[in-house]
């Protein structure tokens, strides 16, 4: 088969104003980026009256699920068989994309165009981000060398730079060094861009004065004496930090190779931020199509509910269904097949690893919502091994179509976009959030780990005690928790796959992300700033003879 590349520059994207026009933008809505991307102008006012998909997938394992391959040919194939229909889709971060993962605008048939910006720099939404954040950086490191008039704490001024590349190098820093001129010398690092709170507040913001509060509230650290705490505004950095996310604040409007308007905004990890795109974006799309299909990273005990618990309210909305990716080969590495084996048949090994299947449907079913698993097709799966996850599904009630999308773009996931039509317009369940306002961010902690982790206890470790001793002081803790989690596995320990239960949840650390609205609990080992692999993704990039990009996958 043809690579992704390949793929996405057999084909003519139509021009931006033609897909505009699909979904009822005329030309003073849209600043054209080129030929093939815009920002849209947004009405934060305007109702969402849509139906709303998630897809979200199992545990993910290096043999892939594909959530994004699914949700682009699920909108090809709702849009093929007369529903209208648009997606709305995170940004990839150059962090992956260099690194371990590669691109992140679907796979095969299945893309969103133009593949390679997207991939890339796009429209610099990621880098007016990295710049927001690192100016009140800038800010704080400045305003203690100056006298330092609002008593700030030093060791409280824990506001990290960010870069959007994976640098483990940068993890931990010493910044101020070499002597009176160059500042105040203090320990601090680096996180990866996508983990940004200032990220974070991108995606959660509602409107432009939403985005204003929300920066105003970031926490950059304590007033002496255990004093309050120190915010952003509190610095006159708002306004620039204001100004830099101007543009980045408008959702892009882009296409699939079929021609499906998509709105790419946002892009945050799942496994150490909230993992959905923008509010904003959602919304515009809810209000532009009758269905919006959208994504949750990672598995759906990361992406699926922090998308459930943290964004659905702020933004006033909820899911009509989930689609839950899930797909031969991964689990079969949940059921004990080593990795390099699972393109081999073993149809005890995906029985084996069904029950990490089963635990995302029971989490689904804990929060009322209807799902249909789309079983993502691997060209190596046998028609045994797709039976088997048909026939567990059908035992336990809940309906299944394999998608070939991948292979055959929307043509390959009709089947299923009939199977969505039908879940999503059913009224039957009621959609209930875990975590709930206004209760201790313990207690919500808690109830996430048992719900969609299947843990049997939560443990703050070192650190941790401190940070809620803090917290508590400070009078944050009745915020939710947006979990920082290893992806690899529903427990803490990454090594732990298929359907660990009745483990502990360890709370190392605690950050708070006050203008994003939430606290962000630290578990296991996982980190904030990723390193590259062994052989980094940036080792296949390159430019060819006539200035096209080569290797980018």
């Amino acid at each position: 088969m043809l690579s992704d590349l390949v793929i996405a520059r057999s084909v003519t994207p139509r021009p931006i104003q033609e897909i505009a026009a699909k979904v009822g933008l005329g030309p003073g809505q849209i600043q054209p980026y080129g030929h093939d991307k815009a920002k849209i102008l947004v009405d934060p006012a305007a109702p969402a009256h849509g139906r709303l998909v998630l897809v979200s997938a199992m545990t993910p394992t290096p043999a892939g699920e594909g959530k994004t391959t699914v949700s682009v040919g699920l909108a090809d194939a709702m849009a093929r068989i007369g529903e209208e229909v648009m997606l709305a889709l995170r940004e990839p971060s150059l962090g992956p994309v260099l690194g371990r993962k590669g691109g992140a605008a679907g796979g095969g048939y299945s893309q969103v165009i133009p593949m390679e910006d997207i991939n890339l720099h796009f429209t610099g939404d990621l880098h007016a981000v990295t710049s927001a954040h690192n100016l009140l950086a800038a800010m704080l490191d400045h305003h203690l060398q100056n006298g330092n008039p609002l008593q700030i704490e030093q060791r409280t001024a824990t506001w990290k730079r960010v870069l959007d590349l994976g640098d483990r190098a940068l993890r931990e820093v010493l910044v101020g060094m070499g002597g009176p001129r160059n500042g105040f010398p203090r320990q601090s690092g680096f996180d990866i861009t996508a983990a940004s709170e200032v990220m974070a507040i991108l995606c959660m913001a509602r409107d432009v004065e939403d985005l204003r509060h929300r920066l105003g509230n970031i926490v950059v650290g304590r007033r002496m004496g255990r004093g309050p705490a120190i915010r952003a505004k509190q610095l006159d950095v708002v306004g620039a930090m204001m100004v830099l996310l101007k543009d980045a604040l408008r959702p892009n409007l882009v296409q699939t190779l079929e021609g499906t308007p998509a709105l790419i905004h946002g892009g945050p990890f799942a496994n150490i931020a909230q993992g959905t795109n923008t509010i904003l974006a959602t919304r515009a799309a809810m209000g532009l199509a009758d269905w919006t299909i959208t994504e949750a990273g990672f598995g759906f005990d990361l992406g699926g509910e922090k998308f459930l618990d943290l964004k659905c309210p702020a933004a006033g909305i909820s899911p009509s269904c989930v689609v839950m990716v899930a797909t031969v080969r991964a689990l079969k590495v949940h059921g004990g097949v080593p990795l390099k084996d699972v393109s081999l048949p073993s149809l005890d090994g995906v029985r084996d690893g069904l029950p990490n299947l089963e635990a995302h449907l029971d989490a689904c079913k804990a929060v009322g919502l209807p799902v249909v698993v789309a079983v993502n097709r691997f060209g190596t799966d046998t028609d045994e091994e797709l039976q088997i996850v048909l026939d567990a599904c059908a035992d336990r009630g809940v309906p299944a179509a394999v998608s070939r999308a991948f292979e055959e773009g929307g043509e390959g996931a009709e089947e299923l976009a009939r199977l969505v039509v039908q879940a999503g317009s059913s009224d039957g369940l009621q959609f209930e959030p875990v975590q709930k306002p206004g209760r201790s961010a313990l207690d919500n902690l808690r109830d996430v780990a048992t719900t969609f982790y299947g843990a049997k206890e939560v443990v703050l470790v070192g650190q941790a005690r401190k940070d809620w001793r803090r917290i508590q002081d400070l009078g944050l803790d009745l915020l939710p928790v947006c979990v920082a989690k290893t992806p690899a596995s529903l427990s803490d320990d990454p090594r732990a796959l298929g359907r660990p239960e009745d483990h502990t949840l360890h709370v190392r650390s605690i950050e708070i992300s006050a203008g994003a609205g939430f606290l962000v609990p630290i578990t296991g080992s996982v980190l904030r700033m990723p390193g590259m692999p062994k052989v980094p993704g940036a080792t296949r990039l390159d430019l060819d003879g006539q200035g096209q990009i080569v290797g980018l996958s």
